[in-house]
């Protein structure tokens, strides 16, 4: 069975090591413009774009494979928090995480062809965060460090943006950009391992 990952992250690709020895990579490159407004729903739609835009790739491929497209938003407030446009944005958005809880949510969609037998699995995992107050000085020594530029959010819990969080309640990989125990769990039953 051919495994494809439906995205360009490192970090996904690293997770998803912790899965599958083997598996290619075939980064979706449609637009990530959304029609939703949760997070839970925003997540699960752009993660279903990305399986479905690599799945498209395959061109009526008849061989069996499972493709896994995901996507990772942070909210505060109710607010979604993107990558940041620059470094200002980059600060604003620590200075709104700072001292406070926000969430994390990755949407998945797994499409698995198997025997002839199409079928498609979609969840949305939610872990809660906590950083520790940040001084205006740590906000702008990390942003100046380049770290928060290409992560939703403006920080990375597994670089040095670990240094600011008090607590996690939930999946530290969600955090990371793939829950990858949830995604076994929901794999399994159709998988052999």
């Amino acid at each position: 069975m051919r495994i494809i990952l439906a995205s360009a992250s490192p970090r996904r690709k690293e997770l998803l090591a912790k899965l599958f020895a083997e598996f290619e990579i075939m980064a979706a490159n449609g637009e990530e413009h959304c029609t939703k407004e949760l997070p839970e729903d925003v997540v699960l739609e752009l993660a279903g774009r990305k399986a479905y835009e690599a799945e498209q790739g395959l061109c009526g491929l008849r061989d069996d494979y499972l493709i896994i497209g995901a996507d990772t938003a942070v909210a505060c407030q109710g607010k979604i928090l993107g990558k940041p446009k620059d470094e200002n944005d980059a600060v604003n958005t620590l200075r709104m995480l700072s001292g406070n809880r926000h969430q994390v949510y990755t949407g998945v969609t797994a499409v698995l062809m198997q025997h002839g037998r199409r079928q498609c699995i979609h969840f949305c995992e939610c872990t809660n965060v906590t950083f520790y107050p940040m001084s205006d000085a740590e906000i702008k020594d990390y942003v100046s460090s380049g770290e928060p530029m290409d992560k939703a959010g403006s920080y990375g819990i597994q670089g040095i943006g670990g240094r600011f969080v008090e607590s996690i309640e939930g999946d530290y990989n969600n955090v990371v950009g793939l829950p990858v125990a949830k995604l076994y769990q929901e794999l399994k039953s159709y998988l052999s391992y």
